[in-house]
C-alpha cells in the first residue's frame, strides 16, 4: 500500500518550462549563455510604461535631482533579485510557494491578495502605455487602444507555448529597440555634464517624496521578486552543491549585465526629459504631451516617432512577464492551475475596466495620474514581498552554506528598512493631504485598514521569534502519494486503465483499481500524460524537473502496491492534449475498465479548469468508473 513517507512530487514553477534548459556545457561563455536570459525577462518589468511615467515627471519637474533615486532604486533591485534568484536555485521553491509552505493559510492569503493587487497595478501602466504607443503612433483613440490590449493574450499564448527561450530571445530584441531610441534622444538632448553628475547625490523634500517613492515603486517591483526565483528554475541546475554554486555565480552575472542596462534606460528617460522639459520651464503632466514637445524642442519629428516606437516595445515586452508572474503568484500561493488565456484574461480584464473608467470619465489626462496612482501601489505592496524574501534566504535551515552572508543579511534588512520608513512617510503626506481637502471623515475609514495593514507588517517581520502557536505552517506545495484502502469488492476485470493527474484524487482511483484487480489477478495500467513544452517537442526524449518527478511518483506507486497480488504497469506519454492522449492509448490497450477522480466542479469551474472525463466518455465504449475523494 501507498504510505506518507513515499517520496513527494514537487509542483514546480512554471512546471511546463521547468528544467527545460540544458546547462551541462564544456564552455564557459556556451554555459553563461545558457544561463542567461531570466533577468532579462525581470529588466523588461523596470523599463515599463510605469517607469517612463514617473521618470518623465521626475526630470520634468526637478531637473537630474532625483537621478539618485534610480541609482539607489537599481543597487536595491540587483541585491534582491540576485536573493531572490539564489531561493529558486537552491532551495528550488519561487518565493510565493515558500510563503505557501511557512505561513498559515489566513496569511497567505492576505499576501495573494495584496500580490495580485501589484500585478494588476503593473499591468494598467502596461494597458496604458501600449494603448498610448498606438494611439501616438496611429492615432487610435485610447478607448479603443486600451480595448485592442485585451487580444494580445493570442499573442502571448502563442509565444510561451514555444518554449522560454524564444520568450526571452523576442523581449531582447524589445529592449534592444527600447535601448537603441533612446541612445539616440539622449544624444540630441545633450543633457548638462555638471547637472547630471550632481543628481547622484541623494537629497529630498516632501514636493519630490511622491514621485521619488513612485520612481521606486516602478524599479523595485514586487512581483518581479516571486518570477525570478521561479525563471531560474526553467534552468537544469543539477543537485550538488557546486552545481547550484556555479548557476548562483551565473545568475548574479546575469541580473547585474541586465538590471544596469535597465537603469541606463530610465536614466536616459529622466535625463532627456530633465535637458528638453525642465530646462525649458515646461512641467509633463502626460506622456501624450512629452510626445507632442519633443518634436519642437528638439528639431525633428523623429524623435516623437522614436519616443512612441519605444513606448509600444515598452509595453508589449512587459506584458509578456507581468503574465507569467500571475501565474508564478496564483500557483505558488494558491497550488492550483488555471488555464493560461483564462488567467490571462482576468488579469487583464483587471487593468482594462479602471483604465476605461479614468479615459471615459476624466478624458486623456486622467491616464497619467493612473499610471503614477499604480506605481505608488506597487511600491506600497514591497515590504511584503521583500520581509518573506529577506527571510527565507537568511535561513540555513532551507539555504544551508548558501544563506545570505553577515553582511548581505545587514544591506537587506537596510533596503527593507528604507522601503518601509519611505512608505510610512508617503502614507502620512498623503493622509494629510487627503484630510485638508476633504474632511476628517476619511481618516475614520482609511485608519481602520492601515492598522490592519500595519499589523500584517508586524506579523511577517517578527514572524520566526514568534511563539509557535501562531507560526502554524502552511500546506508543503507538492502532493504526496496517499494511503490506499484496504478490504474493498472485487469485480471481475482483466485490464484496469487508470489515468493520474498527480493530485489527491490519485488515491481514491488506485484504491477502487486495486480492490477490483485483486478478485481476478487483473492487471493495472497506471498512465500520465506529460504535457509540457519539451514534452511536445521532444516526446519520450524530454527531461525536465516535472517530467523526472513525475516518473518517480509512478516508480514509487507501482513498487508499493505491485509485490506480487497485483500486476503494474506504468505508462507515460508525451502531449499537449492529454485527453486525446488518454482516449488514443485506451484504443490501443483495450481495457476492461477505466478508474478515473472526478474534481468535482462544473459550469464555470469547467471552462477554467477543464474537463478530461467527459472527452474520454464521449469518445470510447469501454466502462468507466468515476470516483470521488471527499475526504
Amino acid at each position: 500500500m501507498l504510505s506518507r513517507s513515499s517520496t513527494p512530487l514537487l509542483s514546480a514553477s512554471l512546471a511546463e518550462m521547468n528544467a527545460s534548459v540544458g546547462t551541462g556545457h564544456p564552455s564557459i561563455w556556451r554555459r553563461a549563455f545558457a544561463f542567461a536570459g531570466p533577468a532579462y525577462l525581470i529588466s523588461v518589468g523596470y523599463m515599463d510604461p510605469g517607469n517612463w511615467a514617473t521618470d518623465l515627471e521626475g526630470g520634468a519637474r526637478f531637473g537630474y535631482r532625483l537621478l539618485w533615486v534610480l541609482v539607489l532604486s537599481n543597487l536595491m533591485a540587483v541585491l534582491l533579485q540576485t536573493m531572490s534568484a539564489r531561493l529558486g536555485i537552491v532551495w528550488q521553491r519561487d518565493l510565493a510557494q515558500a510563503c505557501r509552505e511557512t505561513y498559515p493559510r489566513s496569511i497567505t492569503m492576505v499576501l495573494w491578495v495584496f500580490c495580485e493587487i501589484a500585478i494588476a497595478a503593473c499591468d494598467l501602466a502596461e494597458v496604458l502605455g501600449a494603448a498610448i504607443g498606438l494611439n501616438l503612433l496611429f492615432h487610435i483613440p485610447l478607448l479603443i487602444g486600451v480595448a485592442l490590449t485585451a487580444f494580445d493574450t493570442l499573442l502571448l499564448l502563442f509565444f510561451t507555448n514555444m518554449g522560454v527561450r524564444l520568450v526571452e530571445a523576442i523581449v531582447l530584441s524589445l529592449i534592444t529597440v527600447i535601448a537603441g531610441c533612446f541612445l539616440v534622444e539622449i544624444v540630441w538632448a545633450r543633457p548638462a555634464a555638471g547637472e547630471f553628475f550632481s543628481g547622484v547625490i541623494p537629497h529630498l523634500n516632501g514636493q519630490s517624496l511622491y514621485i521619488a517613492i513612485g520612481i521606486l515603486g516602478a524599479t523595485v517591483m514586487p512581483h518581479n521578486l516571486y518570477l525570478h526565483s521561479a525563471l531560474v528554475q526553467t534552468r537544469r541546475i543539477g543537485r550538488t552543491e557546486e552545481e547550484k554554486r556555479t548557476a548562483c555565480r551565473f545568475n548574479l552575472i546575469d541580473s547585474v549585465v541586465a538590471l544596469n542596462g535597465a537603469m541606463l534606460v530610465n536614466i536616459a528617460i529622466l535625463a532627456m526629459s530633465a535637458a528638453v522639459f525642465f530646462t525649458n520651464h515646461r512641467v509633463v503632466t502626460e506622456i501624450q504631451q512629452a510626445y507632442e514637445l519633443l518634436t519642437p524642442m528638439m528639431g525633428t519629428a523623429t524623435a516623437s516617432v522614436l519616443f512612441a516606437v519605444a513606448l509600444l516595445c515598452s509595453g508589449q515586452s512587459s506584458t509578456l512577464t507581468g503574465t507569467m508572474a500571475g501565474q508564478v503568484v496564483m500557483e505558488g500561493f494558491l497550488n492550483f492551475r488555471m488555464r493560461p488565456w483564462i488567467r490571462r484574461l482576468i488579469t487583464r480584464m483587471l487593468a482594462i475596466v479602471p483604465a476605461a473608467i479614468v479615459i471615459y470619465t476624466a478624458g486623456d489626462q486622467g491616464t497619467y495620474k493612473l499610471i503614477i496612482l499604480s506605481q505608488v501601489v506597487l511600491s506600497l505592496q514591497l515590504p511584503f514581498a521583500i520581509v518573506p524574501l529577506v527571510h527565507f534566504t537568511n535561513d540555513r535551515k532551507r539555504m544551508g552554506t548558501f544563506a545570505n552572508p553577515r553582511w548581505v543579511q545587514v544591506l537587506a534588512w537596510l533596503t527593507a528598512a528604507l522601503v518601509i520608513g519611505l512608505n510610512i512617510w508617503l502614507v502620512k503626506q498623503t493622509l494629510a493631504d487627503w484630510i485638508s481637502s476633504t474632511g476628517g471623515w476619511v481618516l475614520w475609514l482609511l485608519v481602520p485598514i492601515l492598522a490592519g495593514v500595519l499589523a500584517l507588517l508586524l506579523w511577517v517581520v517578527l514572524e520566526p521569534w514568534l511563539p509557535a502557536a501562531l507560526r502554524r505552517k502552511g500546506r508543503a506545495a507538492f502532493v504526496v502519494p496517499l494511503r490506499v484502502a484496504e478490504h474493498l469488492p472485487s469485480p471481475s476485470y482483466t485490464k484496469i486503465l487508470v489515468p493520474l493527474d498527480h493530485s489527491p484524487l490519485d488515491r481514491a482511483a488506485i484504491a477502487h483499481a486495486v480492490a477490483m484487480a485483486r478478485a481476478r489477478h487483473a492487471r493495472i495500467y497506471l498512465l500520465h500524460v506529460e504535457e509540457g513544452v519539451t514534452s511536445q517537442m521532444y516526446g519520450p526524449e524530454a527531461s525536465t524537473a516535472e517530467v523526472e518527478a513525475g516518473n518517480r511518483y509512478l516508480d514509487d506507486i507501482a513498487g508499493l502496491i505491485g509485490g506480487g497480488e497485483v500486476a503494474v504497469e506504468r505508462v507515460v506519454r508525451h502531449s499537449t492534449r492529454p485527453k486525446t492522449e488518454i482516449v488514443n492509448y485506451a484504443r490501443e490497450l483495450q481495457p476492461d475498465l477505466i478508474v478515473m477522480g472526478a474534481h468535482g466542479h462544473k459550469g464555470l469551474k469547467d471552462i477554467i479548469f477543464g474537463t478530461t472525463i467527459n472527452a474520454v466518455r464521449h469518445n470510447l465504449k469501454v466502462p468507466l468508473l468515476i470516483v470521488r475523494d471527499d475526504r
